[in-house]
């Protein structure tokens, strides 16, 4: 893992989010590894480059990513980085 940027804080997850990731095989881990050290996933350049400034200005970091599966899951870490959420877009 690259060198995190951020603290997560408490880390919790959807229902959604615990399945999407049970039926992928995949962990928790692999996500918020990428999140936390900025690898932005799939957002968009703007959204890159907001992300960019939320670390450096103490703003909300938002990452998209995609299981092995194919489900899109979200990566949300609080501006005061007191907890981070992964999600399902639907579950926002």
């Amino acid at each position: 893992m690259n060198k995190p940027l951020f603290p997560l804080g408490k880390i919790v997850a959807t229902p959604g989010a615990f399945k999407a990731l049970e039926e992928s095989g995949q962990q928790p881990a692999t996500f918020l590894e990428r999140h936390q050290s900025g690898d932005w996933g799939d957002c968009g350049p703007e959204d890159k480059q907001e992300n960019d400034l939320s670390v450096r200005e103490g703003f909300r970091i938002f990452s998209v990513y995609h299981t092995s599966k194919g489900q899109k899951i979200w990566v949300i870490t609080e501006a005061d980085r007191s907890s981070t959420c992964i999600l399902l877009p639907d579950e926002y």
